[in-house]
């Protein structure tokens, strides 16, 4: 009886201590090297099958463990970044030059490209508030072709590195089969992650930033815009939910797509799945693999995603998909099936607006909840897209720049932009803090805010000839633009030669003219941001230009409408050259439109903030090399931001006419070589853009009763007529 007590007392003893370390009763401490890979992928949660660790382990025993993947696990802003380097000469970003030797993908080679080329880049590291490697981190699958070895001694070597502090790092996979971890296999220290596929778990809030996975082929620059060319109603499209992709038959990633034949119906749901991929599918088939594969082979990819209303996003091996970007730009709702997944860029956008959040343990409920949505709901969502494509997504540029941008609000939290400014149009890379923070004083929040631009505009008069006589067409203009009842005041850009003519040659206005010297008499200068520009619109002007007063309060009127787009008198447009490969520029009279020339044009001073902070100094040189084509980069640039054409204003046909007999333009005009740089810079636009911004249109607004046989006391712009 003694034994039989004493082997009870201790199987129970036994059984506690199995009880308490099964509940964490018990800590059992981790080596300093961290988890295996076995018990990291079981600790972070990855493995479908592991269940028996996650279940009892509390959060902060899951924290821990992770730890070991990186020492900055607990990184924020205020505890791992030096904001003092950001103090002195504001955001400013350097690129470690590249080692000799090194290998580069040219995925990483366009990020270091896009950094370098935008007006945050630093060459001198002493100015730099943000340092990026040029050791390509993207690929850190130790079976990939791109993986760069010995990277953790090749990192603690640079000079600068200082335990990762104020460096960002971008990756896109990491870990290797079978585990997939989150590992970069180096210790980054103190470094944020610009990271693809980032679990939450894993994500360090106000610290990393989660970017989208892309392809190798992502345009640098530009990119594509979206599919939605119109306002489809109702919104349904010939599919209602459609997925076509990899089936894993083992491992990570493979109970969520193995179970998408549950809900497939061959009909507005086609979930498609194939075996075939990988050299070894043969050894794990199953029973399904035959009949699937052979379904997946009948459909064509890009006819189901450019004809469904949503797409199905499941994870794969790793949290983040290529399918995500393939379904924005396809205007087809992303239905986000990868639980656990940090979205792209979640920190600004509200995905809510613009995708399904699903979770794969109520798969089966995926088809209903879609049907369910309403279609006003569907559009919405479908323009969202749209937007967040062309914004932040469309080309490798925009992605690291939306990276760089949302670091920069962290850092200076004074000037960070809303989440109004993120979600709606133009988007936060056109919104630039810098100018202002308050949403009033852009052009695209009146309607939104409930506002209306200032009453009145600033004339801005380009001025090369020299002034030798008070008949000059130059004087005539300030004397007719200044009567205008919305002139606000005239500044005279002087960008010629002579010197600044003495005050009383001038003439006299009941609005004040103010002369600035225009800076290195180049031609960019008429398009400086300058203080001295008290209201909303710029009425820009060439010296020769000839309006009357009528006509320019009808073009003030007919712009506080369309407050985001350049509003004026004469028209050009853009054509596509087949025979030559190349963009065209035509200045026929025709129908249809594309710029409105800043010679005779209102728009938003903004805009002049944009040109001379946004452009690249390449462009602007070759402007000012060249003296032309000024007009057509301020198109291309207003374009770019709004996605809309220009707005044409009563036709004046005498305009050419007219510009003829002066002596400055019609030399111009004369030259052959003006229309050949116009072509030539039309081209060179568009290299840097990307991508063609400018938009054609047909529409031009006349005054109410124009050219009607009604009494002439009935027209308020009745000089018009008499043109």
């Amino acid at each position: 009886m003694q034994a039989k007590k004493r082997y009870l007392t201790l199987f129970s003893a036994g059984a506690c201590l199995i009880l308490l370390f099964c509940f964490g009763g018990i800590q059992v401490p981790l080596s300093r090297k961290g988890p295996s890979r076995r018990d990291d992928r079981s600790l972070t949660g990855y493995h479908p099958g592991a269940r028996c660790h996650n279940e009892h382990i509390s959060p902060r025993q899951k924290r821990d463990a992770i730890s070991g993947v990186y020492t900055g696990k607990r990184c924020r802003m205020e505890s791992c970044f030096d904001f003092s380097l950001c103090q002195r000469n504001g955001f400013k970003v350097y690129v470690y030059p590249q080692q000799k030797g090194e290998k580069m993908s040219e995925s990483y080679q366009n990020i270091l490209s896009s950094i370098e080329g935008s007006m945050l880049y630093t060459p001198d590291p002493g100015q730099a508030c943000l340092f990026v490697l040029s050791l390509d981190t993207l690929d850190r699958d130790q079976l990939s072709p791109q993986y760069v070895h010995n990277l953790k001694a090749k990192v603690q070597s640079l000079h600068l590195w200082n335990g990762g502090k104020n460096h960002i790092i971008f990756n896109l996979y990491s870990g290797t089969w079978p585990d997939y971890t989150e590992d970069l296999g180096f210790d980054i220290g103190l470094a944020m992650l610009a990271k693809a596929s980032i679990s939450t778990e894993n994500f360090r809030p106000n610290f990393d930033v989660s970017i989208p996975l892309f392809s190798k082929d992502h345009p640098r620059t530009g990119g594509e815009r979206g599919y939605l060319k119109h306002n489809t109603i109702p919104p349904y499209r010939k599919y209602m939910l459609v997925f076509k992709g990899k089936r894993y038959l083992t491992g990570i990633g493979s109970d969520t797509r193995n179970a998408l034949y549950h809900v497939h119906n061959s009909e507005d749901v086609v979930l498609l799945t194939t075996c075939k991929h990988g050299k070894d599918w043969q050894k794990h088939k199953d029973a399904r693999c035959d009949k699937d594969n052979a379904e997946y082979d009948k459909y064509d990819y890009r006819e189901m995603l450019y004809n469904s209303t949503f797409c199905l996003v499941p994870r794969g091996r790793r949290l983040g998909s290529f399918r995500f970007l393939e379904a924005l730009q396809a205007a087809c709702v992303p239905v986000m099936l990868s639980n656990g997944w940090e979205l792209p860029f979640s920190e600004i956008i509200d995905w809510n607006t613009a995708a399904v959040i699903g979770d794969e343990r109520l798969l089966l409920q995926i088809p209903s909840t879609v049907r369910s949505i309403h279609q006003d709901k569907i559009l919405s969502l479908r323009h969202q897209t749209q937007f967040l494509w062309e914004a932040y997504f469309n080309s490798v540029e925009k992605i690291v720049l939306t990276t760089l941008e949302i670091i920069q609000d962290r850092v200076l939290q004074h000037t960070s932009r809303s989440n109004l400014m993120w979600n709606s149009l133009p988007g936060g890379l056109f919104t630039l803090p810098q100018y202002s923070t308050y949403l009033g004083d852009f052009p695209f929040y009146y309607a939104k805010l409930g506002v209306k631009p200032y009453t009145k505009f600033t004339a801005i008069v380009h001025v090369v000839s020299p002034l030798v006589s008070q008949s000059q067409p130059v004087m005539k203009l300030l004397v007719v633009v200044a009567k205008s009842q919305y002139c606000a005041q005239v500044i005279v850009v002087w960008n010629c030669d002579k010197p600044l003519p003495a005050k009383h040659r001038w003439p006299v206005t009941s609005v004040p003219v103010i002369v600035i010297e225009g800076e290195s008499k180049v031609i960019s200068s008429r398009f400086l941001p300058y203080d001295t520009i008290p209201t909303d619109a710029v009425l820009s002007l060439d010296e020769d230009t000839v309006l009357s007063t009528t006509e320019v309060d009808f073009a003030f009127t007919v712009w506080q409408s369309f407050p985001d787009r350049i509003v004026g008198y004469p028209a050009r447009s853009h054509f596509w050259d087949s025979n030559k490969e190349r963009w065209g520029y035509t200045s026929k009279w025709t129908n249809e439109y594309s710029m409105v020339l800043t010679g005779a044009a209102i728009y938003h001073k903004y805009y002049h903030y944009l040109y001379t902070t946004y452009l690249p100094a390449s462009l602007k040189t070759m402007v000012d090399q060249m003296s032309n084509c000024e007009d057509i980069l301020m198109n291309f640039l207003v374009s770019s931001v709004s996605k809309l054409p220009p707005i044409k204003v009563t036709q004046k046909k005498q305009y050419k006419e007219t510009m003829m007999g002066q002596s400055s333009r019609a030399s111009r005009w004369a030259d052959p070589d003006h229309f050949a740089q116009r072509q030539t810079c039309m081209n060179k636009f568009a290299s840097w853009f990307g991508t063609m911004p400018l938009v054609h249109s047909q529409m031009r607004l006349d005054p109410v009763l124009f050219k009607d046989q009604v009494s002439i006391l009935r027209k308020k712009y009745r000089d018009i007529e008499r043109l």
